[in-house]
């Protein structure tokens, strides 16, 4: 049998459990280097070229980098050029 305690407790858990965001999966390993995304204010297209060198494919604001051993990536940048998704 739960007490008060117990079942406030579970609450204010579960509360949080619903409210928090989903952490975001996204990356991309270059060497040394991850790009990530989900980061406020996350890189730029500057930052991911020098860390990653030149995308595979580019159509205009989704990059693609296909490095062997890794899955395809697919960037996507916002129009003022910050990095909002990895998918892949």
């Amino acid at each position: 049998m739960m007490n008060r305690t117990t079942t406030f407790f579970s609450a204010v858990i579960m509360g949080i459990l619903f409210l928090a965001k989903p952490v975001s999966a996204g990356y991309l390993n270059c060497g040394t280097h991850v790009i990530q995304d989900g980061q406020r204010g996350g890189p730029g297209k500057y930052e991911v070229s020098k860390k990653c060198g030149r995308p595979t494919e580019q159509f205009g604001n989704t990059w693609v980098y296909d490095f062997p051993g890794q899955t395809k990536k697919i960037l996507r940048f916002n129009d003022a050029g910050q990095l909002i998704s990895v998918d892949g």
